[in-house]
């Protein structure tokens, strides 16, 4: 498990040490860890994440909220299915960046715009994945419970929840991601007074670059952080996947 971080610094500490890249652009590891260190005791690093993780947890769980009872109503029905199939595929093929400008007119650039546009990304990944798992569920599982007298509640409950709990993780731990990885943008560009975003570009204007290296270490450890818990309350709920 440490030998990728251990690569990644090691080859990070030659460039530097070789100068193959300007030392003023590419700061060596130990000075960008010191740099993290020093602005998580005293530099205002820890809130920063905390806001961060705070807002993607916000839009996660909204997006969560409406995705996953959605999808299963969607996925249970294929005529449903096909009539949003167009617009679930186009939105979620729509970087959800270039919708930025339309979520401040609605929303301004506060807070609930970030989260509004991360909430709408995560969801539509959760929808996808959600209905998908419920289109997938196999069909000779349902067909015995039907076969036994199953009302459409107990198969539901009984078959239907279980067989698409797989999938519905899957989009789960996607859906996590994509919505820090929204976050941090919007507060790059859509504004504010604090988050990891904003410490990147702070720190970007103020050329102060272990800060910049440090800020991405960051959210790129929050980010793996968020995928791990999944991973492993997938791992402890959804212990069944992959067995006949």
């Amino acid at each position: 498990m440490a030998v990728g971080p251990l690569a990644l610094f090691a080859i990070w500490y030659v460039v530097n040490a070789q100068a193959w890249v300007t030392p003023r652009l590419l700061p060596s590891p130990v000075r960008t860890l010191q740099s993290v260190w020093t602005n998580m005791l005293g530099g205002g690093m820890a809130d920063d994440f905390l806001r961060t993780l705070w807002r993607t947890l916000q839009s996660f769980g909204i997006a969560a909220l409406f995705g996953v009872p959605l999808g299963i109503v969607v996925g249970a029905n294929a005529k449903i299915y096909r009539s949003i199939e167009f617009l679930v595929d186009f939105f979620r093929s729509t970087p959800a960046t270039a919708m930025f400008p339309l979520f401040m007119i609605l929303f301004g650039l506060g807070d609930f715009a970030k989260i509004a546009i991360a909430a709408f990304a995560a969801w539509l990944v959760i929808l996808f994945n959600v209905a998908y798992g419920v289109m997938n569920a196999r069909q000779t599982r349902i067909l015995a419970a039907r076969v036994m007298g199953a009302s459409r509640l107990r198969i539901f409950r009984d078959v239907l929840f279980y067989e698409c709990l797989p999938q519905t993780f899957v989009g789960l731990r996607t859906a996590v991601s994509l919505a820090l990885v929204v976050i941090v943008v919007a507060e790059m560009f859509i504004g504010g007074d604090d988050g990891l975003g904003k410490r990147i570009i702070d720190s970007q204007i103020t050329f102060d670059m272990p800060q910049l290296y440090g800020t991405i270490l960051v959210s790129g450890v929050l980010g793996y952080g968020l995928n791990l818990v999944f991973l492993t309350l997938e791992t402890r709920l959804v212990h069944w996947a992959g067995r006949s």
